[in-house]
C-alpha cells in the first residue's frame, strides 16, 4: 500500500526507501558564498521542513501494507472508485435522458403547434367555404326572387292586357246586344202595328168566323153526347141481360185483387231480403262491406278494394311499445281465428278521446281480412221504440257476412249504461236487452269491439261479455314526436314536395322543430296533434305566397296549447260541478 502515498520500496518488513533529502542550493557545498562582494548567501528553503509527518505517514503505510485488511481496504477503495464512476455515469445518463425528454417535449410542442395551425387553417377554410356557399345561395335566392318578380310583373301585365281585351270584348258584345235589342223592339213594334191595322180592317170577317166555329162545335158536342148515351145504354142493357158476362167479370176482378195483394206481399218480402243481405242498416254509419248501391256508384273503387292485400294492423297507429305489442298479439289472434273459422273474442277499448281506438279497430278488420261496421251509441236513444227492431236488423245483417264482420260501437256508454243505478227510458232498456240477447254467445260471424271514455258506466252484463280489455292512454313524448313527424310529412312536407298544391315550406331544421313541438304538446292526444298539422297546412294556404315558415308553426302551436289548456279547465269545471238528476239529464 506504499504506492498509495507515492512511496515505492522493496518488499519485506522494515524495508522502505530513504526519505528524500532537501535539494542542495548551488554553491552551498563548500559552505561559502559564490557571489561576489558583500552579497549574503541565499537562505535554504528546506531549513524549516519537519519530516515527522512524512515519517508517520510512511510508518502508517508500512503498517497498513503489512496489515491483514490491506486487500479489503484496496478492494473497498476500488469499489468506492467504481461507485463514484457509476454514479457519475448514472448522472450522465439522467442528463442524457433529460435532454432526450426535452427534445421529445419540444417535438410534441412543435407537433401540437403544427396541429393547431392545421386545425385553424382547416377552420378558416371551412368558414371561407361556408361563407362562399352562403354567398352563392344568397345570390341564387336573389336571382330566384328577381326572376319571380319579373315573372309576376309579366303575369300582371298579361292579366292587365287580358282584362283590357276582355273589357273591350264585353263592351262590344253589350253594344251589339243593345243594338240587336233596339232592332228587335222596332221590329216587334212594326209587326204589332201592322197586325193591329190588319185586325181592324178584318174585324167583321173575324167575328163571323168565330160565330160559325162556335155553332159547329156546339152541334158536334151535342151529337157526341147523344151517341155516347145510346151506346152505353145498349151495352149496359146487353151486359145485365147476359149472365155469363157478369160471372166472368166478377171472377176477373177477384183474380186482379188477389194478384195485387200477392204482389204487394212479395215485394215487401223481397225488399226485406235485399235490405238484410245487400243493404246497410240505419244504425250503421260507416262500413267496408260492399253494397249493391256502392258497387253501382263506384265500381272502380270497389274492385280495387276487393283486390287489395291485407294491411298491417298498426299502419298509421302510434302507440307505446307495450300497448303496441299487446294489440299486435290481438290482431294476430283475430286473423288466425278467421282462418280457422273459430269464434271471435269481444274487445273493450277505453281511454281518453283521440288516442287511436277507432283507427285501430279499422286496421284490425282490414288486417284480419274482415269487414267492419261502425255505429255510435248516441244514435240508439233517439230511435225510441224502433231501437229494438233496428238493433235486430244490425245483428241479422252482421250474421250474413261471408268474410266476418267487426262491429265497432263507438261511445258505447251512451246506451249500454247501468240499468240498476240509473233511470233509463223503457225504450232504451228494451234496446239494451235486445243487444244483450244477441251478444249472449260468442259468434263466428261477427266480432264485437266497444269503445268508451267512461268504462265504469257500462252495465255489468256488458262487462261479462268482454273477453279482452285494452286501455289507450295519451301519447308520451316519444309517441308524440312520432305523431308530429308522421302528420307533418302527411299534411305539410309531402304536399310541398309533390308540387301539385299551393304549398311551400321554408328552409329550417324540420327534425329539430318536430322534437321541440313534441316537447311542448304534453297532454295532447293524437287527434289534437293531427288537427295541429292540418292547421299548419291551412295557415300556408291562407298566406300570400303559400310558404309555411317556422314562426307560423310556432304561433299555431302556442294557439293549440292555449286551446288545450282551456279545454282542460272546462273539463275540470265540469267534473267539479254537481251532477243533475237522471230525469233532468234525459
Amino acid at each position: 500500500m506504499s504506492w498509495l502515498f507515492g512511496i515505492k520500496g522493496p518488499k519485506g518488513e522494515g524495508a522502505g526507501p530513504p526519505l528524500p533529502l532537501p535539494p542542495v542550493q548551488p554553491g552551498a557545498e563548500d559552505g561559502g558564498d559564490r557571489g561576489t562582494g558583500d552579497r549574503p548567501a541565499p537562505k535554504d528553503r528546506w531549513s524549516n521542513f519537519d519530516p515527522t509527518g512524512l515519517e508517520r505517514a510512511a510508518k502508517a503505510a508500512r503498517e497498513l501494507e503489512h496489515s491483514r485488511h490491506a486487500k479489503e481496504a484496496l478492494s473497498l477503495a476500488q469499489m468506492q472508485e467504481q461507485t463514484l464512476q457509476l454514479e457519475h455515469q448514472a448522472k450522465l445518463k439522467e442528463y442524457e435522458a433529460a435532454v432526450e425528454q426535452l427534445k421529445g417535449e419540444q417535438i410534441r410542442v412543435q407537433a401540437e403547434e403544427r396541429r393547431k395551425t392545421l386545425s385553424e387553417e382547416t377552420r378558416q377554410h371551412q368558414a371561407r367555404a361556408q361563407y362562399q356557399d352562403k354567398l352563392s345561395r344568397q345570390r341564387y335566392e336573389d336571382q330566384l326572387k328577381q326572376q319571380q318578380l319579373l315573372n309576376e310583373e309579366s303575369l300582371r301585365k298579361q292579366e292587365a292586357s287580358v282584362q283590357k281585351q276582355e273589357a273591350l270584348r264585353r263592351a262590344t258584345v253589350e253594344r251589339e246586344m243593345e243594338l240587336r235589342h233596339k232592332n228587335e223592339l222596332l221590329r216587334v213594334e212594326a209587326e204589332a202595328r201592322a197586325r193591329a191595322k190588319a185586325e181592324r180592317d178584318n174585324a167583321d170577317i173575324t167575328r163571323e168566323q168565330i160565330r160559325l166555329k162556335a155553332a159547329e162545335r156546339r152541334q158536334t158536342i151535342l151529337e157526341s153526347i147523344r151517341t155516347a148515351g145510346t151506346v152505353f145504354g145498349e151495352g149496359f142493357h146487353a151486359f145485365v141481360t147476359d149472365w155469363d158476362k157478369v160471372t166472368a167479370t166478377v171472377a176477373g176482378l177477384t183474380l186482379l185483387a188477389a194478384g195485387i195483394y200477392s204482389a204487394k206481399n212479395a215485394t215487401s218480402t223481397i225488399g226485406r231480403y235485399v235490405e238484410t243481405r245487400l243493404g246497410k242498416p240505419s244504425l250503421v254509419r260507416e262500413t267496408s262491406r260492399i253494397t249493391v248501391l256502392e258497387l253501382l256508384r263506384h265500381p272502380v273503387q270497389v274492385s280495387r278494394r276487393l283486390l287489395s292485400k291485407p294491411q298491417d294492423a298498426l299502419e298509421g297507429v302510434v302507440l307505446s311499445p307495450s300497448l303496441e305489442a299487446r294489440v299486435r298479439d290481438i290482431a294476430i289472434a283475430t286473423r288466425n281465428t278467421k282462418k280457422n273459422r273459430s269464434v271471435y273474442r269481444n274487445i273493450l277499448m277505453y281511454g281518453p278521446p283521440g288516442t287511436g281506438k277507432t283507427l285501430f279497430a279499422k286496421r284490425l278488420a282490414l288486417h284480419s281480412g274482415m269487414d267492419y261496421a261502425i255505429m255510435t251509441g248516441g244514435d240508439v236513444a233517439p230511435m225510441g221504440r224502433d231501437g229494438v227492431t233496428a238493433m235486430h236488423k244490425v245483428f241479422d245483417w252482421a250474421s250474413t257476412s261471408r268474410r266476418g264482420l267487426l262491429l265497432f260501437v263507438d261511445e258505447a256508454d251512451a246506451f249500454l249504461r247501468k240499468r240498476a243505478t240509473e233511470k233509463i227510458s223503457e225504450d232504451l232498456r228494451a234496446t239494451l236487452n235486445a243487444f244483450l240477447h244477441r251478444t249472449g254467445q260468442h259468434s263466428s260471424k261477427f266480432m264485437l269491439v266497444l269503445a268508451t271514455n267512461q268504462p265504469e258506466q257500462l252495465d255489468w252484463a256488458i262487462n261479462d261479455r268482454i273477453g279482452e280489455m285494452v286501455g289507450f292512454d295519451l301519447p308520451r313524448r316519444e309517441e308524440r314526436e312520432r305523431l308530429v313527424r308522421m302528420y307533418f310529412d302527411k299534411y305539410v312536407l309531402k304536399p310541398a314536395t309533390e308540387g301539385k298544391q299551393r304549398l311551400k315550406l321554408a328552409q329550417f331544421d324540420y327534425g329539430k322543430k318536430c322534437s321541440e313541438i313534441a316537447q311542448l304538446t304534453e297532454g295532447m292526444s293524437g287527434r289534437e296533434i293531427s288537427q295541429l298539422a292540418v292547421a299548419w297546412q291551412a295557415m300556408a294556404y291562407a298566406s300570400e305566397d303559400g310558404v309555411l315558415t317556422e314562426a307560423m308553426m310556432d304561433a299555431r302551436v302556442q294557439d293549440a296549447i292555449q286551446q288545450h289548456r282551456q279545454k282542460m279547465q272546462w273539463l275540470k269545471a265540469e267534473g267539479s260541478r254537481p251532477l243533475l238528476p237522471s230525469s233532468q239529464a234525459e
